[in-house]
């Protein structure tokens, strides 16, 4: 009787006391799939630019809040400057203001001079660029990528492709714009190239960024190319979307390697987020005329597409047929 006992306290299973459900590696695998065919979906069709654009509204306040503990301690440093600082930096500005009176009287007679001379040769005038006032809030988390976001957006009239540029030169490029902000990459991310000019001989080549040590490179020019070390590089403006004359980079390093066709050419960018908050948002009317046409092939693209279908075209009526006789040779006029 007891072997009985045991044997049937043997055959019964512990109570489960927790409800288990897919095992870790299944959730993994499942979660894995739905991140990349969501990646997917939204790199091939812009599904969740609409989730993105409001998903950002929501975040900004939280920027704003976040941003506000370092804002803080920047006031609280130039409310304690000390005297003997803001003397100083008011006698360098009111030199640096007489340096500029005097050059900006010299633009003035040039600028005179330019506008006859392109008068007298019926060249076309400068494009007007509109720039619109911005500051730095942060630097991108993405250590692959070198973005920063600006606090200026749709609403204060920024479109994609509008050039970065701060007190010494160009910096990047507007790539995604947001109601309150925007995301500007920099001219230092792989994925930036831009046309430059050099401005000693005015030669022009493309110069794009290096990514890890924030330089630029010039790619693909022959060993025996004019450029030297010291030579400072401006946009060639031949793109339409960056101003003519801007400064980009100086030639730090020139290197030509035995039995290679090509010279490496490295570059130190001119401006850079390091030395000034406050940017320009310089925005040119070819930049105008691709987001105007862009903008109505998103929101018709089904109206456009019915558009472009090909027509049936009407087969002319049969004359009836004519007395005359008619010539074997079509080209000759009938007799």
């Amino acid at each position: 009787m007891v072997q009985g006992f045991h044997q049937n306290l043997e055959q019964q299973q512990a109570p489960a006391f927790f409800a288990r459900g897919p095992s870790p590696f299944a959730r993994l695998v499942f979660f894995a799939a739905l991140s990349l065919t969501l990646i997917a979906t939204d790199s091939r069709l812009q599904y969740l630019s609409t989730v993105r654009e409001n998903l950002m509204v929501l975040l900004h306040p939280l920027q704003l809040i976040a941003n506000a503990p370092s804002q803080l301690y920047q006031f609280t440093n130039e409310y304690f400057s000390t005297h003997h600082r803001l003397l100083n930096e008011n006698e360098q500005l009111k030199k640096q203001a007489l340096k500029q009176d005097v050059a900006l009287q010299q633009l003035n007679i040039l600028a005179l001079e330019n506008a006859n001379l392109r008068d007298l040769l019926q060249a076309n005038k400068t494009l007007a660029e509109s720039t619109t006032l911005a500051e730095i809030m942060h630097i991108g988390r993405d250590p692959f990528a070198k973005k920063i976001i600006v606090n200026r957006g749709a609403s204060h009239g920024v479109l994609a492709g509008a050039a970065v540029v701060d007190a010494t030169g160009v910096i990047g490029q507007v790539t995604r714009t947001y109601p309150s902000s925007s995301e500007a990459t920099l001219i230092t991310d792989k994925s930036l190239a831009i046309p430059i000019q050099i401005e000693r001989n005015g030669l022009r080549a493309i110069a794009f960024g290096h990514g890890r040590d924030n330089t630029l490179n010039l790619p693909y020019l022959p060993a025996n190319v004019d450029i030297q070390r010291g030579d400072k590089l401006v946009t060639s403006g031949i793109d339409g979307i960056y101003p003519v004359g801007l400064a980009v980079a100086t030639v730090s390093e020139v290197k030509v390697t035995p039995g290679s066709p090509f010279a490496k050419i490295v570059c130190e960018p001119t401006g850079g987020i390091e030395k000034y908050r406050q940017v320009l948002l310089v925005r040119t009317p070819q930049v105008d005329v691709v987001n105007n046409n862009l903008a109505p092939q998103t929101s018709d693209r089904k109206n456009n597409a019915e558009k472009t279908q090909p027509q049936k075209i009407k087969e002319p009526k049969q004359q009836p047929n004519s007395t005359k006789p008619q010539s074997n040779n079509p080209d000759k006029p009938h007799a």
